[in-house]
């Protein structure tokens, strides 16, 4: 189970104070100055960060943890999560068109795997959006038979 991700944004309080909108949380100042923290205070402790653009993550040295240090941004993000929400498709459309950012419904029916809404933060990362109706389908194909029909049977792990 994912707990938490971080992701960067050009307008960081923004983006967080959309995502707390859609999740039903609240924004917080994180660690780092000029990102965010949002929580849902779920059942799960769910929680993203949401950076300065082009902060990344990097290894410490020796016993130090990781830390938080400027890079060169890029415009798109491989990273992407897809995160189960209360809002309804509608809700989640309007919010999108206000920002201004891309939102797109693929529906299992019309041949996708399942239902997923494509939401855009800043047009630049992708979060699949599930609506409480999409769950079931979610859950039905990430079941070992349906996956091994979509995707064929599972490959041995490169020994390390």
């Amino acid at each position: 189970m994912i707990r938490h991700i971080s992701i960067d944004a050009c307008n960081p309080l923004r983006v967080a104070s959309v995502l707390a909108e859609i999740l039903s949380g609240k924004v917080y100042k994180f660690l780092i100055p000029g990102s965010y923290l949002l929580i849902p205070f779920d059942d799960c402790g769910t929680h993203i960060v949401v950076l300065k653009e082009g902060d990344v993550w990097v290894p410490g040295t020796d016993t130090e943890s990781a830390q938080i240090r400027p890079a060169k941004p890029t415009h798109f993000a491989v990273i992407h999560a897809a995160i189960s929400v209360s809002l309804t498709q509608q809700e989640i459309e309007q919010i999108a068109r206000r920002e201004g950012w891309r939102v797109l419904t693929r529906k299992q029916e019309e041949g996708a795997p399942f239902s997923a809404i494509e939401f855009w933060v800043e047009n630049r990362i992708l979060l699949e959006l599930f609506v409480p109706e999409f769950v079931p389908q979610y859950m039905q194909v990430m079941q070992p038979e349906a996956i091994a029909q979509i995707l064929g049977q599972s490959i041995e792990p490169v020994a390390v």
